[in-house]
Formats: structure tokens, C-alpha cells, sequence
């Protein structure tokens, strides 16, 4: 384990938690007090402040990387110097630059690479995929995804040398990789629109935005992110196609309502800004956010010499995104997403949306009205008329 903060130990809970039969074995932590607790509360036969001397020994299999995101890189390239799997925490790079680096490198030397995105492996959004996947909402035309809270944990979030972004960086990279995983990861996103902006918080960078992704497939996915929202942590995806809607809330709304005075107790749920008054814990934090499917895909990929469902890759076209996104912030319009690597399809257009009624017609819409008829909106094929037609 490279790094022994907040992330570090939420994986750390996971990883030693879950399947029964992972163990931390070696932590780096650039202070030493904090390498010689993590090794105690997780019984880590090994801690040093020295990274190479943490990734190098021989009972290390898999390097997990949970460190800012200036020193990614460092780390990736000692994984591949010492031949060692490598899984890393999100974003894979501070632009897509850094990640292609990263990405070129882990498979020049062939080891095992997985991309930490852990909202993605969340239990509502394994079974809200599915669905997807299974047409129950047909074509997807939109895809939404929404993650604020007050602001990250630790100091070199807020440093824009060491985290490389604000809130588009930090949190738009979950919301791209949820919307482009419901439109489609082999559909190439082509341009970004984005509003940004520097609110609250005394930075450099940006504690607020929304973009809108273009695919090449005429879909749209959106993200809303802040470091300025109160009330804790809000997750929150939507889905639109053409059969079906989706609406999930991941975090604030989870059927667990709580009511106190604040006695007796401190912790309620990741970001939470209080402990008193009406609260919204959650029941399992480490499965609700997706860390225990997450680590045990990544394991189970690396025991079958596969690779797992997110990987550098994916965290490269995200980096790509994000730059086009902090493009368009400065330019005020759409920019193209620089994809120098694409692996999924070509030339994707829009699918028909057109249903055709008779040979003469094209249903536009059919509903049932309140007075028990049935009503038809067609528009005429040739001359383009709209006429409505009610069926009794």
C-alpha cells in the first residue's frame, strides 16, 4: 500500500475485510508516524518511508497506489521497473498527458494494471448497468452524474500543483466514467462544454462545475460537481432512453433516516457535516461506495491473468475528457476531447429514432387520455403535417 490517509485505510478496510485472504503486507507513507500507525491498526508486518523500498520487496504482488496525485506517476513507473501488478486510485493522472505516460508504460512492461474507480462497482450501479445492457431503457440518449460535498479531506487536494484540478479533476472523474459506462465505453466522446467556477473556497483552482460530454452517437452525458455543497456527501446518477428512465441516489437518501441530539456519538458517514439534528447514515460504507466489488474484481482479474473492468485505459479517455473540459471552461465554448489512443468503435452515428406508423406516417406519440380514448400524434411522411388521431 503506497499511502496511509483516508483512501489508503478505506482500502485498506476493504481489502483485508472482504474476500478473507488479501493482506496488506507493505505500507509507504511519506511521514513516518503515519506509516508506523497505519502498520499497527492493520497489523502490516513492514512500513518504510522510502516508496521503492515498499514496491520492490518480494512478497509484494499487487501495488495498490493511494497517494496524491502528483506523485502517481513516480509510483507507476517503480511498479514497472520492479515488474509488479498495479492497481491506482482515481484520477490516473492529473491530465490525460501524465495518464497516456503511465498507460504506454504499464503495458511495455507487461504487469497487470486497474483503475480504481470505485463508483462503478457500487451494488445500485452494477444492477442499474445491467439493465442498461439488457435494453430495459433502450437507446440511451442521457446520462447524468452528480457527486458534491464541502470539500475533500486532506491539504494537497487543495494545492493545484499536487492535485492538478480542483472539483472537475477530483469528482468529475467518477461522473465521466458513470455516464460513459451507461452510454457505452466503446462510444468515442467527442466534444465537452463546461462551466467552471471559484465560489466559495479561498483557491486556485475550481470548487464548482457542470459539463455536458457529446458522443459520437448523439448521446450526452453530464456531470455536476462542487466542493461548496453543504449538507455532506451527494451522489446522485440518472439515466434517460428511449424506453426507460433511471434514477439512482447513492448516498443521501438511503432508507436509513436518524434523528439526535449529537450524544453519544461523532461519525455518522463519509462527509457528513454534522451529528446532530436529522442525519443520513449509511449502513455499510465500504460496500455502499463499491470498494468491496471493486478489489475483488481486481483480484480475481489478476488471479485469471485477465484484465479487470476498469483499467488504465479507461482512466486515460477520462483524463482526456477532463482536459477538454477545463479547455472549454476558459474558452466558453464546446472543445474537442483529444483522444491520441481510442480502442472502441468508429464512425458511430445516431441510431434511427424514427417508428413508423403506417406506410404513410410516423408516430411521434401515443398516450391514453383521461377520458379513457386512446390518441395518436403522427407526423406525414412526405409533407412532415403533424395530425393527431384518437382511437376510441
Amino acid at each position: 500500500m503506497l499511502g496511509s490517509g483516508f483512501i489508503g485505510r478505506f482500502y485498506a478496510d476493504s481489502i483485508q475485510g472482504y474476500r478473507s485472504q488479501d493482506k496488506v503486507v507493505s505500507i509507504y507513507s511519506r511521514r513516518e508516524e503515519s506509516a508506523r500507525k497505519f502498520a499497527e491498526d492493520y497489523a502490516v508486518p513492514f512500513w518504510t518511508t522510502t516508496m521503492e523500498e515498499a514496491i520492490a520487496r518480494p512478497e509484494v504482488d499487487i501495488v495498490c497506489i493511494s497517494l496524491p496525485n502528483n506523485l502517481h506517476e513516480e509510483a507507476v513507473m517503480l511498479c514497472c521497473k520492479h515488474k509488479k501488478a498495479v492497481m491506482t486510485t482515481k484520477p490516473l493522472g492529473r491530465n490525460a498527458a501524465e495518464a497516456k505516460r503511465m498507460l504506454e508504460a504499464v503495458e511495455a512492461a507487461g504487469i497487470f494494471n486497474g483503475y480504481l474507480e470505485d463508483l462503478v462497482y457500487t451494488p445500485k450501479f452494477i444492477k442499474a448497468e445491467q439493465s442498461v445492457r439488457n435494453g430495459a431503457l433502450g437507446r440511451i440518449l442521457w446520462a447524468k452524474s452528480r457527486e458534491t460535498h464541502p470539500g475533500p479531506h486532506s491539504d494537497w487536494f487543495w494545492d493545484l500543483e499536487q492535485a492538478g484540478g480542483g472539483c472537475i479533476l477530483d469528482l468529475g472523474c467518477h461522473c465521466v466514467e458513470i455516464t460513459r459506462s451507461y452510454i457505452g465505453k466503446d462510444i468515442k466522446p467527442v466534444e465537452v462544454m463546461c462551466w467552471a467556477d471559484t465560489q466559495v473556497k479561498p483557491i486556485e483552482a475550481e470548487d464548482h462545475a457542470i459539463g455536458l460530454v457529446k458522443y459520437e452517437n448523439g448521446a450526452i452525458g453530464q456531470f455536476e460537481v462542487s466542493w461548496t455543497f453543504r449538507g455532506g456527501l451527494d451522489l446522485r446518477d440518472e439515466v434517460m432512453g428511449s424506453e426507460g428512465t433511471i434514477w439512482i441516489n447513492s448516498f443521501l437518501r438511503t432508507g436509513f433516516d436518524m434523528f439526535t441530539t449529537g450524544k453519544g456519538g461523532d461519525y455518522v458517514a463519509e462527509k457528513a457535516e454534522s451529528n446532530t439534528g436529522w442525519l443520513f447514515p449509511v449502513g455499510d460504507e465500504l460496500n455502499e461506495l463499491g470498494y468491496n466489488h471493486m478489489f475483488m474484481d481486481m483480484f480475481n482479474a489478476l488471479e485469471k491473468g485477465e484484465a479487470p473492468k476498469e483499467t488504465f485505459y479507461d482512466g486515460y479517455v477520462v483524463n482526456a475528457v477532463l482536459d477538454a473540459a477545463y479547455r472549454s471552461a476558459k474558452s466558453k465554448l464546446w472543445e474537442p476531447v483529444n483522444l491520441e489512443v481510442w480502442r472502441g468503435r468508429e464512425g458511430v452515428g445516431k441510431d434511427s429514432h424514427l417508428i413508423e406508423w403506417d406506410a404513410d406516417h410516423y408516430l411521434v406519440k401515443e398516450e391514453m387520455t383521461h377520458y379513457g380514448a386512446k390518441k395518436l400524434i403522427l407526423k406525414h411522411k412526405v409533407s412532415g403535417a403533424f395530425i393527431q388521431k384518437v382511437l376510441e
